[in-house]
């Protein structure tokens, strides 16, 4: 029986999400079937391009764009937990149908820990999606769930970043 790791990438530095793709593209390129989800973000990204050309990944998002998390009202709260909570219901759906061999939960964290997803339905879901599945879980802070369940920590940290001078975010380098 194979063995399943969670991963989880956390830190303030950029590379998470990079980090989470080029393992979905290695599993992929090894025929794996990858889920790949992203939560807390409607912008389209280089990645997710790149994905569309690949055979065996699958990408869930929500596709309005929301403001950052402490300039959303609560009408956006709601719905940002309604469509996180409908991205929990169809990984569900793909583990049932066997279609996950790596989970990506792109940017978990910030959702688990602002309550903008049903926390009790995501831990079960970790637990029930490692029988099948390797999961990375990507974000800063990630709360103890998280720490507690991971097989690999990896910290990314800021040393510098042109954002610190004002510079935005840049496409193809940042999203």
């Amino acid at each position: 029986m194979a063995q399943h790791f969670m991963h989880v990438y956390c830190g303030d530095g950029k590379g998470k999400t990079t980090a989470a793709a080029g393992l979905s593209v290695r599993a992929a390129g090894r025929g794996k079937k990858v889920l790949f989800v992203q939560f807390m973000k409607g912008r389209q990204s280089g990645e997710l391009f790149s994905f569309q050309e690949l055979q065996g990944i699958t990408v869930l998002r929500g596709a309005e764009q929301f403001p950052f998390y402490h300039k959303m009202n609560e009408r956006q709260k709601e719905q940002m937990t309604q469509i996180h909570n409908g991205l929990l219901a169809q990984i569900e759906q793909a583990l049932d149908a066997g279609e996950c061999d790596l989970l990506v939960l792109d940017e978990v964290t910030y959702p688990y820990k602002w309550r903008l997803l049903d926390c009790e339905r995501l831990c079960s879901l970790l637990v029930r999606a490692r029988e099948c599945a390797e999961i990375v879980c990507t974000g800063r802070d990630p709360a103890d769930l998280f720490l507690e369940q991971a097989d690999y920590i990896t910290q990314m940290k800021c040393i510098r970043h042109p954002y610190q001078k004002g510079i935005t975010a840049r496409e193809g380098i940042e999203y």
